[in-house]
């Protein structure tokens, strides 16, 4: 999409401040410097207009140095808006129609041309078509081309015939299919009892004349020989030599279980009770997150390129890459809120019915959501040219963020918005609605009507700022409560083991002993927090229990035996004579 007017704005005004305007471009903003010639300036913004109206759309400014910053990178251009919408419409084919204004800056006047995404492919005179990877303008292939046209036009190659037959079908693989059918009572259950025939044409994986469809093909049947649906390689080290490699050669109904089993088997497991007594089971990779990265990347690959899903796994890693890009106008920027776009359709929709995928189509908002609910860090995706690869960053979850989260009303608890706010706030001090829209990827009318929700006292998350509390567009920030229950969840509130040593000891020499509840009020966390310091004191025995009670509040504790001890003065000099003589007043 091409810029917004504040967008745009934010973006010159960081160059006017010394950044290098190459820093500042992305998949939907260019800065181009004007050639010499009109002629040679036309053909630089043919060849942009069309890498980004093959893509998803953008803004190109021309005017501006690439590799400069601060005011000398404003050199301006003098091209005139009309002239180059109508050239550009000459000379792209098929013609394409652009936006394009002058903007003043830094008394200079800068060209800036806006392209949206376009239902055709698009390309110069010359034939040549391009689009935009990352920053760049690349070639498209043959291949990409063909399989752009195919997803614009709606294509579903998923809802093809297939070469193979209904004999040809995995009976595992159908008894897979009726046991998930049958596992939960539901509309969905009479299906498993169903012939096999009407069961394919339920699951829409076969014709009205019982001809197998490729959604079919790749479901049941097993891949050709020497082909495999998953490679798995588990690594007691992200960075180490893998302790397992499995070829996975099944259809994908089995490919998905044994993928799942894999990873089960081999995850690490907190266990952590609530305050209200409700125990839980926190893992490293939350099991939710982890099927979602599975079953995006089996259904919604490129199955025209060769090629497995890979899986790497490892205790704080799991990372998972398909072959083939994300679909039309998905980018990594606004996965969270683009329409569902299953690049294959008919085999998306049999893989809800038999609870492989998402119901909804929004199973990326809930990776996100049960990364951050166990303090982990949410997905990190990347689009390639022929790959997109997920990756979430696990380990031992913060007990912390998990108690806060389950304290809070079921409907933030399941609320992605809320989690990202709280992800970022646990990050950083304060935020606004500018900072925060691209992070939900919303406009900031709508993230402001988000921090607002938030900052209500049924959720009492966060709050405005003092300063800003009676504007129309606050600043935010955790409240309180919730900076004590996140405890060093929180960046900007850890203490390091010195800075709270310094703080119990000077404690301990003024009142001679300290409690939980002390530790509560010094710093401002919670009880469990305040426990696990208690604990690390008294094993490194710089407090030791004086209490005759061993649980509860009442439980004190003193200085131990390495508690470090006050320093006496050393007496001051005795007066010599001659410094007495010297001090006594003359007398008169």
């Amino acid at each position: 999409m091409p810029l917004s007017d504040t967008e745009l704005d934010v973006a010159l005004t960081a160059i006017s401040d010394g950044a290098p305007a190459a820093s500042l471009e992305t998949r939907e903003l260019d800065f181009k410097r004007q050639p010499d010639s009109k002629s040679d300036s036309i053909k630089v913004l043919v060849d942009a207009a069309v890498c980004f109206a093959n893509t998803t759309g953008g803004t190109i400014i021309m005017g501006i140095a690439n590799g400069k910053g601060g005011v000398d990178a404003f050199l301006g251009c003098d091209l005139d808006p009309i002239t180059t919408q109508r050239r550009l419409y000459e000379l792209i084919d098929p013609p394409l129609m652009v936006g394009a204004r002058q903007v003043e800056r830094n008394d200079r006047t800068l060209l800036v041309i806006d392209v949206l995404q376009s239902f055709e492919i698009h390309a110069d005179k010359q034939g040549k078509a391009s689009h935009r990877v990352g920053t760049d303008c690349l070639p498209m292939t043959p291949q990409e081309h063909k399989r752009l046209r195919e997803e614009r036009l709606g294509v579903d190659w998923s809802a093809q015939s297939s070469d193979q037959t209904v004999a040809a079908i995995s009976t595992r693989a159908l008894d897979a299919a009726r046991e998930s059918l049958n596992r939960f009572s539901d509309d969905r259950q009479p299906l498993g009892s169903l012939s096999n025939e009407d069961l394919l044409r339920s699951l829409g994986v076969a014709d009205q004349d019982g001809r197998l469809l490729k959604a079919g093909e790749v479901l049941l049947c097993d891949p050709p020989a020497q082909e495999a649906t998953v490679v798995y390689q588990y690594r007691p080290t992200p960075g180490g030599e893998a302790s397992l490699v499995e070829r996975i050669d099944q259809p994908l109904v089995l490919a998905f279980a044994r993928t799942m089993e894999l990873v089960l088997a081999r995850r690490n497991v907190t266990p952590l009770t609530l305050q209200n007594g409700q125990q839980l089971e926190v893992s490293d990779f939350p099991e939710a997150a982890v099927r979602e990265a599975l079953s995006n990347a089996l259904l919604h690959r490129d199955f025209r390129l060769a090629g497995p899903v890979n899986v790497e796994h490892s205790p704080t890693s799991f990372v998972v890459i398909s072959p083939g890009p994300l679909v039309g106008s998905v980018t990594p920027d606004n996965i969270l809120t683009h329409a569902s776009s299953p690049r294959n359709p008919t085999l998306a929709k049999a893989a809800r019915l038999l609870r492989l995928a998402e119901e909804t189509g929004r199973g990326v908002d809930r990776m996100y959501r049960e990364m951050i609910r166990t303090g982990h860090e949410p997905p990190a995706i990347e689009d390639g040219i022929d790959f997109v690869r997920v990756a979430l960053t696990g380990g031992a979850p913060r007990t912390s963020v998990v108690r806060y989260v389950a304290g809070l009303e079921p409907d933030e608890q399941q609320d992605t918005d809320a989690m990202l706010v709280l992800f970022i706030l646990c990050r950083q001090r304060t935020i606004n609605a500018a900072q925060i829209a691209p992070v939900l990827q919303k406009g900031e009318a709508e993230s402001e009507s988000i921090l607002k929700r938030l900052s209500q006292e049924r959720t009492a998350m966060i709050e405005a700022t003092r300063e800003t509390g009676s504007r129309r567009k606050g600043e935010y920030r955790l409240r309180a409560s919730a900076l004590k229950a996140l405890g060093t969840a929180v960046r900007y509130h850890r203490r390091t083991v010195d800075e709270t040593d310094l703080k119990v000891i000077a404690h301990l020499n003024e009142y001679g002993r300290v409690t939980n509840r002390t530790l509560q009020n010094l710093f401002d966390i919670d009880v469990y927090r305040a426990r696990d310091i208690l604990a690390d004191l008294q094993n490194r025995e710089i407090v030791v229990r004086t209490s005759e009670a061993t649980r509860g509040p009442s439980v004190e504790y003193g200085p131990g035996h390495k508690f470090p001890q006050k320093r006496r003065r050393a007496p001051k000099p005795t007066a010599g004579i001659e410094d007495s003589q010297t001090d006594t007043p003359p007398l008169l």
